[in-house]
């Protein structure tokens, strides 16, 4: 299930490099390869989700979910080069701070 978030924020990644470029008009900005994998990975990630959660405890899956959030600041540092702002840190620190204390 940790993976799958993985994957699920990789997926936001491709949807904003796509939302980056410039097409040649409307049917190619949303039918282009990143936007194709993107929902294909949403879905196999919903999929993986469904079989997890009757897996995992359900307070434990939810928790599980909101990392993605912490994945998508680092992926978006890495990949497309955006920059940590002071915001950003302190809100994925009180995500993390609450996964931590929901846990406990």
């Amino acid at each position: 299930m940790f993976i799958a978030t993985f994957f699920s924020a990789s997926s936001q990644i491709l949807l904003k490099q796509s939302a980056n470029q410039t097409h040649k008009n409307i049917i190619f900005e949303y039918l282009n390869w990143r936007v194709i994998l993107s929902y294909f990975i949403f879905f196999a990630v919903l999929l993986v989700n469904t079989y997890a959660y009757t897996q995992v405890d359900m307070k434990y899956g939810a928790v599980i979910d909101t990392c993605t959030y912490v994945f998508v600041m680092i992926l978006s540092g890495v990949i497309l080069h955006e920059s940590f702002t002071k915001w950003k840190l302190i809100g994925n620190l009180i995500i993390i701070l609450g996964v931590i204390v929901y846990t406990l």
